[in-house]
């Protein structure tokens, strides 16, 4: 039986991570109608459970995958090109310790790391004496000298946001908690159902885009009712907040006898973020938490560098999330690679799953899917042959001149001087140039409506709820800020409660 009420699209894209956002985005800006549903919250695992950096990936080049390091150091420009409001340059430092690699070889390492690609916004790396280097007086003191180089930091909740936003302003359409119940096929497409809190609808698909990270595996079988011919090995990364730890605003990069790498990142201004473990991950990924091995571990090896004793009890705060690696078969799941592959299930070419990748190097896989997409269906669809836009496209909040968040700032400010400079700040940093949007027509603080808990007003929950997808407390106050690790015990139940009153009610 026909369903005469099922949405028809070119595209239905089963999950709301970076890489699906990322497909929706590029797909819906080259004329393909797109919808994508998400069993959770936008970012509501993986994507925002990343250590939160645009990098290169240093190890890699240890590992001789240049091809990945290569590809992902010239999207860190681009990437800090599209929207300098959530993504900026961080600078790094590496303690040398002799025990583990000889100078030399980082110093080839970091040649290689500087020259794979283009650099436009980043200095190059160098090698400094810890006497005379702010980042000295916090490391142990037998480390006297070690190099710098530069990454990238993101907000990595926001990115995914930032993409859905732009994807459906340019026609798609983002379904949050809504799940992807199955799909049978008919003639040259699918008939697809999916399940939301009202009931279900039905969508149908000439393509189905697999990008539901560690539920890959799972959802090709559903859908195509085998195995995957690729495999997704789940590797765990957890990470631990503590106090601040030093004062300077470089991040460390920690070399490990283990062979792995941790790092010691600024964070939230009063926080360090320490992370990650790579552990074999076995059950249901949205319930992955930290266990007291990892604790411990990061600990440890925080406390091998750095002179403040960090213990488990020092932890305010620690996330975990679940990558969705491609298997290499690697017996090591810190070595098992980060690139990303795009496997079309059968020979129809209907159903495009999308097995490992990094947050890095989401805006190419994104691309290359389209690419594929457009070759196999762009004919049968009718759609036009759209050239590649999203590299020079900004992200939503991103269009500053010259992408300079500095200068903007400086303007805002100039602009809403009744704005507390670090609510202006943070207002600047999420939303970029779309605080004009958050604050139109205010004239004063009170025009933002009451603060419904500490340093977040009426006026930006209704902003959150009507652009952004949020309907939580955990949605508004985790993954579109990080204002949960600063508001008082009980902020989570306060605002929760004013949704269901105000919003929901």
């Amino acid at each position: 039986m026909v369903d005469v009420n099922a949405v028809d699209v070119d595209l239905l894209i089963i999950g709301g991570g970076i890489n699906g956002v990322g497909i929706a985005r590029d797909a819906a800006g080259r004329g393909f109608s797109v919808l994508l549903c998400e069993q959770h919250d936008l970012a509501a695992h993986t994507s925002s459970a990343s250590t939160k950096l645009i990098h290169g990936g240093l190890r890699y080049v240890e590992q001789y995958e240049f091809s990945l390091v290569r590809k992902a150091l010239q999207e860190r420009e681009v990437l800090l090109q599209a929207a300098p409001h959530i993504i900026w340059p961080l600078r790094f430092v590496l303690p040398h310790d002799a025990h583990l690699r000889p100078v030399w070889l980082i110093r080839a390492g970091l040649f290689l790391y500087d020259h794979l690609a283009k650099r436009r916004h980043l200095a190059a790396s160098r090698a400094i004496r810890f006497a005379d280097h702010p980042a000295g007086p916090a490391l142990d003191a037998h480390f006297t000298r070690g190099f710098e180089y530069s990454d990238a930091w993101v907000e990595d909740s926001r990115l995914v946001v930032l993409n859905a936003m732009d994807a459906a302003a340019r026609g798609a359409t983002i379904l949050t908690q809504t799940r992807f119940a199955g799909a049978r096929r008919a003639g040259q497409g699918w008939i697809a159902t999916l399940a939301e809190r009202s009931g279900e609808r039905t969508v149908r698909a000439r393509v189905i885009v697999n990008a539901a990270g560690p539920w890959a595996g799972e959802m090709e079988k559903l859908v195509a009712g085998r195995e995957a011919a690729k495999h997704v090995r789940l590797v765990k990364g957890s990470h631990i907040v503590v106090r601040r730890l030093f004062e300077h605003e470089y991040a460390y990069i920690f070399q490990n006898p283990d062979g792995r790498i941790i790092f010691a990142i600024p964070y939230e201004r009063d926080f360090t973020l320490i992370g990650t473990t790579d552990v074999e991950f076995r059950g249901d990924p949205a319930e992955a938490h930290i266990d007291d091995n990892e604790t411990q571990y990061l600990c440890e090896m925080a406390n091998r560098y750095l002179r403040p004793d960090t213990t488990p009890q020092s932890v305010l705060y620690s996330y975990s999330g679940v990558r969705p690696l491609l298997d290499d078969e690697s017996p090591d799941p810190a070595s098992v690679t980060r690139d990303y592959s795009l496997q079309w299930a059968n020979t129809d070419g209907d159903l495009l799953s999308v097995f490992g990748g990094k947050i890095t190097t989401f805006r190419r896989l994104a691309e290359e899917a389209v690419d594929q997409i457009s070759e196999r269906i762009g004919e049968r669809t009718g759609t036009p042959r759209v050239r590649h836009w999203t590299a020079t496209e900004p992200l939503p909040g991103g269009d500053m001149p010259r992408a300079d968040f500095h200068a903007y700032l400086d303007g805002a400010q100039g602009a809403y001087p009744w704005v507390p400079a670090a609510l202006l700040h943070r207002y600047a940093r999420a939303y970029g140039t779309r605080l004009h949007t958050l604050l139109r027509g205010a004239q004063r603080l009170s025009d933002l409506g009451p603060e419904i808990v500490a340093g977040l007003h009426q006026r930006e929950i209704e902003y959150l709820v009507e652009h952004e997808w949020a309907q939580t407390a955990e949605d508004i106050l985790w993954r579109r800020s990080k204002l949960k690790l600063h508001v008082p015990a009980g902020s989570m139940e306060t605002l929760d409660m004013w949704l269901r009153n105000r919003i929901h009610g």
